[in-house]
C-alpha cells in the first residue's frame, strides 16, 4: 500500500505556497525554542522548526525545476495548436518520459490509463483546448475510473475550467494537470511552435 499525503494537510499546504513560507515558520518556531525553552533544554530549541525547514528545501527545489511563465505560456500556446492525434502523440510522450507506462483507451470519459510505481491511473485529455471545462466530461472521467477499477484519474487542459468543475475534481480525486504541470510534462517533448523559452 502506497502511503499519499492529504491534499489539504498543512504539510501539502506548504508543499505548494512560496518555499519562504515554510522557512519562516521554521524561523519562528526555533526562535521561539530559543527564546522559552529552560536553559538545560534551550540547545534543542532551534530544531523545533527542522520540518518545516524540510519542507522549505523541497518546495524551493520543485519551484526552481518549475517552468517559467513564458516557457508555461509557449507550452499552452504550442499544444492549443495541436491536433488530437498531435496531442495525444506528444502527452503519451510526455507520460513515458516522466517513467509511466502508458495504454491508450478507447471509451467515454478517458483516453489514456498510465501506470508508475504500481499506481494506475485514467487519464481524459482530448478536451484539452476548451475555453472552460465543464462537470459532465469529469463525471464521465469518474466513471471510466470505476469501469476501469482503477484508483486515480487525471484530467489534461490547455485552458480553463469552471468553479464547479474545479470543485467536483477536489471532491472526486481528479487530479488537474494544466498550467505549470502540463508544460514540466512536456518540458523535454518536442512542440512544434514552441520557442525556446527559458525554463
Amino acid at each position: 500500500m502506497q502511503w499519499k499525503m492529504n491534499e489539504n494537510s498543512l504539510f501539502a499546504i506548504l508543499l505548494r505556497s512560496p518555499w519562504w513560507m515554510s522557512a519562516a515558520i521554521a524561523a519562528a518556531l526555533a526562535g521561539l525554542g530559543l527564546a522559552l525553552l529552560p536553559a538545560h533544554w534551550r540547545a534543542m530549541g532551534p530544531f523545533l522548526g527542522a520540518p518545516f525547514a524540510v519542507i522549505a528545501v523541497i518546495a524551493l527545489s520543485r519551484q526552481v525545476r518549475a517552468p517559467s511563465a513564458k516557457r508555461v505560456a509557449a507550452t499552452l500556446d504550442a499544444v492549443r495548436a495541436m491536433s488530437w492525434p498531435e496531442f495525444a502523440d506528444a502527452l503519451a510522450l510526455g507520460f513515458r518520459l516522466d517513467g509511466c507506462e502508458v495504454t491508450r483507451v478507447a471509451e467515454a470519459g478517458a483516453d489514456f490509463e498510465i501506470a508508475k510505481e504500481g499506481r494506475r491511473t485514467v487519464v481524459s485529455a482530448k478536451r484539452w483546448k476548451v475555453a472552460r471545462l465543464g462537470v459532465e466530461p469529469l463525471k464521465e472521467l469518474v466513471a471510466a475510473r470505476e469501469a476501469r477499477e482503477v484508483r486515480e484519474a487525471a484530467c489534461v487542459l490547455a485552458g480553463g475550467i469552471t468553479d464547479n468543475a474545479r470543485a467536483y475534481a477536489v471532491q472526486k480525486r481528479i487530479r488537474l494537470i494544466d498550467g505549470a504541470e502540463l508544460a514540466k510534462l512536456l518540458s523535454n517533448v518536442p512542440l512544434a511552435g514552441r520557442k525556446g523559452a527559458a525554463r
